[in-house]
């Protein structure tokens, strides 16, 4: 192992810059040479990099984002793009290849680790905490963090208007994020796509609610379940209540790193170096009941990440 090739591909994820910083210098400790590559796959496939030196990352800690940038790339998708990123590395003389993003960015690497001899390794980084194989990505502390702070905010015009307030947060698919958020900002409802929340419950908690003397209420709803505006329209209609909508959108997804996630991001990039040097490929690391360890890059591609549900009953006990 000489030379350790890195992209931050998909999604951002506060935290991503933490990592690189992480593989950089444990990789130059190891006398290893990094090379980034510039937007994701798409700069992968166009050969778009820049040596990475432990000089070259400092002051990056702390930023949001990623100094790599990424994009998306649906020529990395076909077999024409698989070979020119094959290349890439070839002509780089590759030998460890280490793609931070999420389950999508797995799902490319799993595709390209079948057509290359250059060991790849994930460093899970998604604010949707959705990769099987770890208990928590990089990001998602901070970003529930950030939710949290603006539904704090948001419930206090809720209250001083004694409103019902449906706050939108990211998840097409998943809610680990919106479940997280809305139980320690003590949502009264919480909607994720996992489950098909009964319309009829929301209108007979919302009753309850206001017969209890609660005068607002906060919902916190992902993204990918359901329609926040006929929702709206149909909880005004059963329950009389006056309802508004705040989708908290992009924000979640930049601002500095919080030390949690700043601390997942040194532990992996070091466990990263760790199995490369070691010789080991086609693997994510992760945290699995506090302790950092790997699993294969199949299987978690392969393997939905389960919700606890158990959570979801927690929040509906505490906000009653």
């Amino acid at each position: 192992m000489k030379k350790i090739g890195v992209a931050t591909t998909g999604g951002d994820a506060p935290g991503m810059n933490a990592a690189i910083r992480a593989i950089v210098r444990l990789a130059a400790s190891r006398n290893l040479e990094v090379v980034g590559f510039q937007r994701g796959w798409q700069g992968l496939m166009e050969n778009e990099s820049r040596l990475l030196t432990p000089r070259s990352v400092g002051g990056i800690l702390q930023l949001g984002g990623t100094i790599l940038h990424t994009a998306r790339s649906p020529e990395f998708t076909t077999k024409k793009g698989i070979r020119k990123a094959v290349q890439t590395l070839s002509s780089n003389r590759i030998d460890g290849f280490v793609v931070i993003g999420g389950n999508g960015s797995f799902s490319g690497a799993l595709d390209l680790s079948r057509a290359t001899d250059t060991l790849i390794v994930g460093v899970p980084a998604t604010i949707d905490n959705d990769v099987y194989g770890t208990d928590e990505t990089i990001g998602f502390d901070t970003a529930v963090n950030t939710a949290v702070s603006e539904i704090d905010k948001i419930r206090d015009t809720a209250i001083s208007h004694e409103r019902t307030f449906i706050v939108e947060v990211m998840g097409r698919t998943r809610g680990f994020l919106a479940l997280t958020a809305g139980l320690t900002a003590g949502a009264e409802i919480i909607i994720v796509p996992e489950i098909k929340s009964k319309r009829e419950n929301i209108f007979q908690t919302l009753k309850e609610n206001s017969r209890k003397g609660k005068k607002s209420s906060i919902i916190v709803k992902a993204e990918g379940a359901g329609d926040a505006g006929l929702l709206a329209k149909e909880i005004e209609g059963r329950t009389g209540a006056e309802v508004r909508i705040s989708v908290l959108g992009y924000a979640q997804r930049g601002g500095s790193p919080t030390a949690r996630s700043r601390l997942l991001a040194s532990l992996f990039g070091s466990k990263t170096v760790e199995l490369l040097t070691d010789g080991q490929g086609n693997r994510i690391v992760g945290l699995q009941n506090g302790q950092v360890s790997t699993l294969s890059l199949e299987k978690s591609c392969k393997t939905e990440k389960p919700l606890d549900l158990s959570m979801l009953l927690l929040a509906n006990v505490l906000a009653s």
